[in-house]
C-alpha cells in the first residue's frame, strides 16, 4: 500500500497534466506511468463511506460521498484542482454555487463536469452519455448567475477549478436526489448486489467496479432464449439489439476497455467470472424494444481465489496485474 505522501505525489502529477485553462474543455491527460486509480486507493475509499451531512473546507484534490456545504479558499495560487463527488448507485448529485469569488478575466475558472475524467478518460463513456462532451461541462465564468445549480446524470460528478489570487475561492452545496432507473454507475464499494433495469429505452448503461472482482450474474431478462457467448473474433452478440457485455481494463472509459464476454439471451441461473483487472464493467446495450433487466453480485477478488478455479467460472483475465 503506498504511503500517504506517495499518494499525494501521484495525484499532483496526474493533475499537473490537466489542460492549462486556455482551452474550453478540461481533461486529465498523460501522467507517465502513474496510475489514475491511485485516487481511489483503499485509504481514500474508506473516506467515501464517511456518513453524515456536514460542512468542511475542500482540499485542492478531494473526494466526497456525502451531502453538505463545502468551501475552498486559496492560500496560494492553485492551478490544477479537482473534487470528485460520488453517491449511491440510485442517487443523482446536484452542485449549487452558494458563493463564488474568482477572477474569470484573469484566467481563473470553476467548472462542473457531468461524470468523472481521469487522464483523458471519461465515465460515462461518450458512447453511453445522453449529452455531448461539451454539454457535460458547466462553466461558471460563462454562465454566472444563469446556471447556479447543476445536476448530474448518474451517481458521479466533479468540479475543476483554478484560483490564482490568495483569498479568493468559492462555496458549493452538494445534495443528492433519487434516480428511479440508475443507468451509469461507479460503485463506492468492492462488494455488493445490484439490479439494472432499462425500461423500453434506447440507451447503453454501464456499472463500473474499480477493483479486481468475482462477478456473478444470477438473472438476465432480454426477451430472448438462453445463451452465453465468450468474445471471439467471429462470435458474440453482433447484430443483437439487446445484450450485456463484461469489460475489463485499467482505465476509466468503458469504450476503451477489453471485451471479455457477451450475454445475448435471457437466463435464470448463475454465470460467474473472475476478473483481475483494475476496473470491471458490466454494460447493458438496449434497443428500447424490451424492458431489460440484469441482477448481479460482486466481491473483491483476493489472491487465494486467483489460485482456485471454480467450475462455473467462465474464464480468468488480467491476473498479472494483481
Amino acid at each position: 500500500m503506498p504511503s500517504a505522501l506517495q499518494l499525494q505525489c501521484h495525484l499532483v502529477l496526474i493533475f499537473l497534466a490537466a489542460s492549462k485553462g486556455e482551452t474550453r474543455y478540461l481533461e486529465v491527460r498523460d501522467a507517465g506511468e502513474d496510475d489514475p486509480f491511485l485516487l481511489l486507493s483503499e485509504d481514500l475509499k474508506r473516506e467515501l463511506s464517511a456518513g453524515q451531512i456536514y460542512r468542511r473546507s475542500l482540499r485542492c484534490i478531494d473526494m466526497l460521498s456525502i451531502e453538505g456545504q463545502f468551501s475552498f479558499t486559496a492560500d496560494q495560487p492553485q492551478l490544477h484542482c479537482a473534487t470528485f463527488f460520488i453517491g449511491e448507485p440510485e442517487e443523482l448529485i446536484t452542485v449549487h454555487y452558494d458563493f463564488v469569488n474568482i477572477d474569470c478575466q484573469g484566467g481563473d475558472f470553476l467548472k462542473v463536469f457531468d461524470g468523472w475524467i481521469l487522464k483523458g478518460e471519461k465515465f460515462p463513456s461518450s458512447l453511453d452519455h445522453p449529452l455531448t462532451t461539451s454539454q457535460r461541462y458547466a462553466d461558471f465564468c460563462e454562465s454566472g448567475n444563469i446556471q447556479r445549480s447543476i445536476r448530474s446524470s448518474q451517481n458521479v460528478a466533479m468540479i475543476f477549478f483554478r484560483i490564482q489570487q490568495p483569498g479568493n475561492g468559492f462555496t458549493v452545496t452538494v445534495k443528492k436526489s433519487s434516480n428511479l432507473f440508475p443507468c451509469n454507475v461507479i460503485s463506492q464499494t468492492p462488494s455488493g448486489r445490484f439490479t439494472m433495469v432499462i425500461p423500453h429505452q434506447h440507451r447503453n448503461c454501464s456499472f463500473s467496479i474499480i477493483y479486481p472482482v468475482v462477478i456473478k450474474i444470477s438473472d438476465l431478462i432480454l426477451g430472448h432464449l438462453n445463451g452465453l457467448f465468450l468474445k471471439k473474433p467471429s462470435a458474440g452478440c453482433a447484430g443483437v439489439g439487446d445484450f450485456v457485455e463484461l469489460l475489463g481494463g485499467a482505465g476509466l472509459d468503458p469504450s476503451k476497455m477489453f471485451p471479455l464476454a457477451d450475454l445475448c439471451h435471457s437466463f435464470h441461473g448463475s454465470a460467474q467470472m473472475k476478473i483481475g483487472c483494475d476496473n470491471t464493467v458490466l454494460r447493458m446495450v438496449s434497443s428500447g424494444k424490451h424492458v431489460n433487466r440484469v441482477t448481479f453480485e460482486y466481491h473483491q477478488l483476493d489472491l487465494q481465489e486467483t489460485e482456485t478455479r471454480k467450475e462455473n467460472s467462465i474464464e480468468e483475465f488480467c491476473f498479472p496485474s494483481i
